[in-house]
């Protein structure tokens, strides 16, 4: 037996997190999976997460996974075939060409609602001209 009681240790690395999936024995001999996730904090710390599956449990707990990942597999395959139709219905209605909205000339702006934008903030007074004079 190793180090604190571990079996078996495997680790899974992705970006800035690494998980261990840890076989871990107690002192009463009973086996368990420990997942540990690790994230790096600035670079320097590190918040570290556990969850415990003793080995009698370990059935139930896979059956919620899988039924997890299948419902995942589902929905990602559902919204993949909702894009490609609404990306068809689009490129039908347009006769199978991109349609690029023309931007607006500061004169067309100005017409629209009388004021000039310029893409900074502007603060209109909601005073009538006429109650200031």
């Amino acid at each position: 037996m190793g180090a604190r009681g571990e079996l078996f240790t495997t680790q899974v690395t992705l970006d800035n997190r690494s998980y261990f999936f840890n076989v871990k024995e107690n002192r009463n001999g009973d086996i368990f999976l420990q997942v540990v996730e690790s994230k790096s904090r600035n670079g320097e710390d590190f918040d570290r997460h556990a969850i415990v599956v003793f080995a009698d449990d370990m059935q139930k707990f896979f059956k919620g996974l899988d039924s997890s990942l299948t419902f995942i597999e589902k929905e990602k395959k559902e919204r993949a075939k909702i894009a490609a139709e609404k990306k068809s219905a689009k490129a039908a209605a347009y006769g199978g060409k991109k349609v690029f909205k023309k931007p607006m000339s500061s004169e067309e702006e100005r017409k629209k609602d009388g004021v000039k934008r310029t893409g900074r903030v502007h603060v209109v007074s909601k005073r009538n001209t006429s109650e200031n004079e």
